[in-house]
């Protein structure tokens, strides 16, 4: 271990003994009794992923006779609606206390428990900024042919009152959409592939979400050094994500298996600037990508240096997918491009690119892979 490695471990070890935050940490136990324990207006962020309360009535199978793997545990079942809208209650009233007055609160469920949640959230105090939804680009199939496909899930997004100041990341957001304002419809594939969780086989948590979207989140609502705390936190999304984006984290959870997996998980990422960690593939219905996709999906990491052909001018990448020049100019890959041609468009597609074992390459080509990896 390098000397500046042993500084920063030292400097990180004085933080987590100074704070009264379990910063960094995952707290086993319930989440009311967790959250209790944490004093007043200290974190900056909740995102949570409550229990549904799917009320499955039976198990589920395909066409082909195979069993669908489907929320059943004993976490994700209450007795009555009136059970789970008290739990609800006792959850988002800690969470409201514990938040500071300029912090937010994400909740993400569906149509069996979102519409009850959001009730709750505006009955104590909360002021709903807006409403995502999550369109799932492969959504499980209704197997029984009752119903229409449910292919997506909503998230609330608030603020703890108001008139509250929050924060809100909206340069960052539009360029990461190339220069478009962000809409409240975001598309993502539920998590697969190697991002899945599985032992034996088997996955380890049913409802894993997939690191793009917590992505977006965090880069939305969240400053670095910002205190994010998840009291669902299952197999550790959150916390991956943030490690990566430079926040704090505290994950609460009661199942051991879970967060047996989500401390492993952590401690295999690394931040953005000595990172490599693969995210999943974000699929999109048509041909068109913005810049920012490549970078949540990982397929441009953020510090990697771009040039122009004959390398007169050099941008670095950054965390939401805006450039930032050797000159000083920030901003999308086009706008980018212009500023330092002094022109008044560019298409940063083709004007930047990128350096692969000597060789430069057009950043279209990456846009290009990226379209062959994820339409179907």
């Amino acid at each position: 271990m390098g000397v500046m490695d042993k500084v920063a471990r030292s400097q990180r070890a004085a933080e987590l003994a100074e704070s009264p935050l379990p910063l960094d940490q995952i707290v086993m136990g319930d989440c009311i009794a967790a959250m209790r324990a944490l004093p007043a207006k200290s974190v900056d962020m909740v995102f949570a992923d409550p229990p549904y309360n799917l009320q499955l009535g039976g198990e589920l199978f395909r066409p082909d006779g195979s069993h669908v793997d489907a929320v059943t545990d004993d976490w994700d079942k209450f007795d009555t609606f009136a059970a789970y809208d008290a739990f609800t209650r006792a959850w988002l009233a800690e969470a409201h206390r514990i938040l500071k007055d300029d912090g937010t609160i994400w909740v993400i469920g569906s149509y069996h428990n979102i519409f009850r949640v959001g009730a709750a959230v505006q009955d104590l105090g909360y002021w709903i900024l807006n409403d995502i939804v999550w369109r799932k680009a492969n959504p499980m199939p209704n197997f029984r042919g009752t119903r229409f496909t449910n292919a997506h899930e909503t998230l609330i997004w608030a603020s703890k009152g108001e008139k509250a100041k929050y924060t809100f990341n909206y340069r960052s957001m539009k360029t990461l959409n190339d220069e478009l304002q962000m809409r409240s419809d975001w598309e993502f594939p539920i998590c697969g592939g190697q991002e899945r969780l599985k032992k034996g086989g088997v996955k380890v948590h049913p409802t894993q979400k997939p690191e793009a979207l917590i992505y977006r989140i965090l880069l939305a609502c969240t400053k670095p050094g910002d205190v994010v705390l998840d009291p669902f936190f299952g197999t550790g999304t959150t916390g991956a994500v943030a490690k990566r984006l430079g926040r704090r984290w505290i994950g609460i959870e009661r199942e051991l298996a879970y967060i047996d997996a989500a401390a492993e998980r952590i401690a295999a990422a690394l931040p953005l600037d000595e990172s490599a960690l693969a995210t999943m593939q974000s699929p999109r219905g048509a041909p068109k990508v913005a810049f920012g996709v490549l970078v949540e999906n990982n397929y441009l990491t953020p510090g990697t240096v771009l040039v122009d052909a004959k390398r007169r001018h050099s941008a670095t990448v950054r965390a939401d997918g805006s450039l930032a020049s050797a000159c000083g100019a920030s901003g999308s890959i086009h706008k980018v491009g212009a500023t330092v041609q002094q022109a008044p468009a560019c298409n940063g597609w083709t004007f930047w690119h990128r350096e692969v074992d000597g060789v430069l390459e057009p950043i279209d080509r990456v846009r290009q892979t990226y379209l062959l990896a994820t339409q179907p």
